[in-house]
């Protein structure tokens, strides 16, 4: 966990002149800690609440409505869980940011290992869910034999599999110890230090980033192209939820994939500026943090964007009479009836075939 990693800094005013050396003094970080304990706290209990409110409503729709009837379904609540995941190791970094690590070792390495499963197992299935999209609606003939409940939970099993196995460096090299009357939980290193946080960090950057978003741009850019022959709404619908996924993966990791490479070059010793390494922890904070954020989001772009999900939530509202009356008169769950299938004057066979299997994709996907 980077954001309550950094410590500070503290030197003795006379060292250089004491020891008559032309060394640099070791940079200070005094303010960094001071920022992250009135920054974080707030902002990790924000994303707590929300993330589990709204990740929860995911999976009790898939339970009580869908029932997981199709491998989207088995990747949608694969997806919940991991951000479920995800958002239980908050509060503890919450408080850590605000205070010290009080939690004991036990605990710091199983949050620590909770985290980054969450943080793994959520950006895979994300590109697992956009190569499901991609076979439904580019492949839709051959999907009909992939896209299956028993695949989708075999895929799964194997995605949790490689997120645990990634992710056991933090529950191996995690470890809280007392420095300066004040308790750490972070990455300890015995030995070669310097080369495992750099690769640590090109981990992070190259199944967090750069693989995912290259998969995702393929199966995304094959979709549209797909979708030029649909004109109609639910052509438009399908665009605008793919733009809405694409960039707000792009919008919310990519800044802090970018200051994770940078913070790499720091350690390999490329970029040596005290002032930028100020600044480098200050933004680690801060966008490490916008990432947290985006574990929320998932929810929202399937409420707003998905006509059958929507619905489904409007039927979990009413089966709880008294938080429905609170939203009847509100405009956002107002149903609109389904629009009609895009379709041509003249087709083949095999053709009506495929775009009729086209179009009960689109319509189970939004």
């Amino acid at each position: 966990m980077n954001t309550t990693d950094i410590a500070d800094t503290t030197v003795g005013e006379n060292y250089n002149s004491y020891y008559n050396y032309d060394f640099p003094e070791p940079c200070t970080k005094e303010g960094i800690k001071a920022f992250g304990q009135l920054f974080l706290p707030p902002i990790y209990s924000l994303v707590f609440l929300f993330g589990l409110l709204g990740n929860s409503m995911v999976v009790v729709v898939l339970f009580k409505y869908k029932r997981l009837r199709s491998m989207t379904d088995v990747y949608l609540l694969n997806l919940a869980i991991s951000d479920l995941l995800f958002v239980f190791s908050l509060p503890f970094w919450g408080y850590y940011a605000a205070d010290q690590w009080v939690f004991g070792l036990s605990l710091c390495k199983i949050i620590s290992w909770v985290y980054l499963v969450g943080f793994y197992s959520g950006i895979f299935f994300i590109t697992l869910m956009s190569i499901d999209r991609y076979l439904a609606i580019v492949h839709a003939v051959f999907s009909l034999r992939a896209r299956t409940v028993t695949y989708g939970i075999i895929t799964s099993v194997a995605t949790w599999s490689v997120a645990v196995f990634v992710s056991l460096p933090g529950l191996i090299f995690s470890t809280c110890y007392t420095e300066n009357n004040h308790t750490y939980c972070k990455a300890k290193y015995s030995f070669n230090a310097t080369q495992w946080k750099v690769l640590t960090s090109l981990e992070i950057n190259i199944l967090g980033l750069v693989i995912p978003l290259g998969i995702m741009l393929f199966c995304y850019s094959m979709i549209i192209r797909t979708l030029q022959h649909c004109k109609n709404e639910k052509r438009n619908k399908a665009v605008r939820m793919i733009f809405a996924v694409v960039v707000l993966f792009l919008g919310f990791w990519t800044p802090y994939n970018v200051v994770l490479f940078l913070e790499t070059l720091v350690q390999l010793e490329v970029l040596q500026h005290c002032t930028f390494e100020r600044y480098l922890d200050h933004a680690m904070q801060a966008t490490e943090t916008l990432a947290f954020v985006h574990c929320c989001l998932n929810p929202v772009i399937y409420f707003f964007l998905g006509q059958k999900f929507r619905k489904y939530i409007v039927q979990l509202f009413k089966s709880c009479r008294g938080v429905f009356v609170l939203c009847q008169s509100c405009r956002l769950f107002q149903m609109y009836s389904a629009d009609t299938p895009c379709s041509s004057a003249h087709h083949t066979p095999s053709s009506s075939y495929t775009q009729s299997t086209v179009d009960h994709d689109l319509h189970d996907a939004l």
